[in-house]
């Protein structure tokens, strides 16, 4: 082990000694200015940030809840294995992303009265919603009428955005923080955490509603109640769609919300979570707020199923996939934002 030179060491702790000597003169923070009286008391000005929930969110609390399948692996996919998990507290949109809240953010980036208002080329070709899904996603299918009017007309404006890639919803989240903090640092309020897509995890524990092991949102093993009403917008048997009430999606919140106060977890449109997707990522990932990301892996996690599929994709420990550039007639999103700090209970 190799020692200092002593004349180093001895000019080091001369200059040390000069340093402590001149603290009283402000040059390492002493001489005891304004009111702290000397003492250690933090830079002033930072107190007061209180976290709101944000417009049209709902608070999910922190907890523990088992991650994987729920009933039978009908697809035998063996991708979804029981784990115990811990989630910490987090806000969730209560619905989907509608027609018309995607409207917002497109007018907003293409308005020229915004600076640097973006370029209208890309915003067509990569963020406005591709409404050529409705066709193109379906084979001999008479798609012509939702293609037309789906995202244009005023009647869909409550319904689910579809068309819309996992890159456009990471985007829309990037546009929708900095929309919510513009406005804040107007007001001089400190910066709220960003908007994004909720990892697996969190979608997966927001869906269950505090009901461990819950097949589906509601917490029921079935997707009637005693009336035989169904419970959500999916296929129901081989093909009868309007069994549920709607022949394509719903418009949101038609039917009852889970127990975090969550609609459509299940069925209506599936959604964008931020994680890649693999087959073993369950067990790779970390127990306590675990994400899986791969940035070579253009598979996104899609959860919670569709108006056109089967009830086995609405379970809540269901998983599947769609390539991340891919826009569909059955995918949407909602975001997610972090709750900073250890909730005292109040505000869940």
């Amino acid at each position: 082990m190799n020692k200092l030179n002593p004349l180093m060491r001895a000019a080091g702790l001369m200059s040390v000694a000069v340093l402590l000597s001149l603290q009283g003169c402000g040059l390492l923070g002493g001489g005891g200015r304004g009111d702290d009286r000397g003492e250690l008391v933090g830079v002033p000005g930072r107190e007061g940030f209180v976290q709101t929930i944000p417009h049209g969110m709902v608070a999910i609390p922190a907890g523990t809840f088992h991650m994987g399948q729920t009933d039978q692996d009908v697809a035998a996919t063996q991708v979804n294995f029981n784990k115990q998990v811990t989630i910490s507290g987090f806000f969730m949109d209560e619905t989907e992303i509608t027609n018309n809240e995607y409207r917002q953010f497109i007018e907003s980036v293409m308005t020229d009265s915004i600076p640097n208002a973006w370029d209208q080329d890309y915003v067509m070709q990569e963020l406005y919603p591709d409404t050529t899904v409705w066709v193109n996603d379906f084979s001999h299918h008479m798609g012509d009428p939702m293609m037309e009017y789906y995202y244009s007309h005023p009647a869909y404006d409550d319904y689910p955005v579809v068309g819309v890639d996992w890159e456009a919803a990471q985007i829309f989240s990037l546009w929708r923080t900095n929309y919510l903090n513009d406005y804040r640092a107007s007001k001089g309020e400190f910066m709220m955490p960003k908007f994004r897509l909720p990892s697996e995890a969190e979608w997966e524990y927001a869906a269950r509603g505090g009901r461990d092991m819950a097949k589906y949102p509601w917490g029921g093993p079935y997707i009637r109640n005693r009336k035989g009403c169904l419970l959500a917008n999916y296929k129901p048997r081989r093909g009868n769609y309007y069994d549920d009430g709607w022949t394509y999606t719903a418009a949101v919140a038609q039917y009852f919300a889970n127990d975090y106060g969550l609609y459509d977890m299940a069925g209506n449109v599936a959604e964008w979570t931020e994680d890649a997707y693999s087959a073993s990522s369950v067990p790779v990932v970390w127990d306590l707020n675990p994400i899986y990301i791969d940035e070579n892996e253009p598979r996104k996690v899609v959860r919670g199923g569709s108006w056109k599929d089967i009830a086995y994709y609405l379970q809540t420990g269901t998983r599947t996939y769609e390539y991340k550039d891919s826009t569909r007639s059955y995918i949407g999103f909602r975001c997610a934002m972090t709750y900073l700090g250890r909730s005292s209970g109040s505000e869940f």
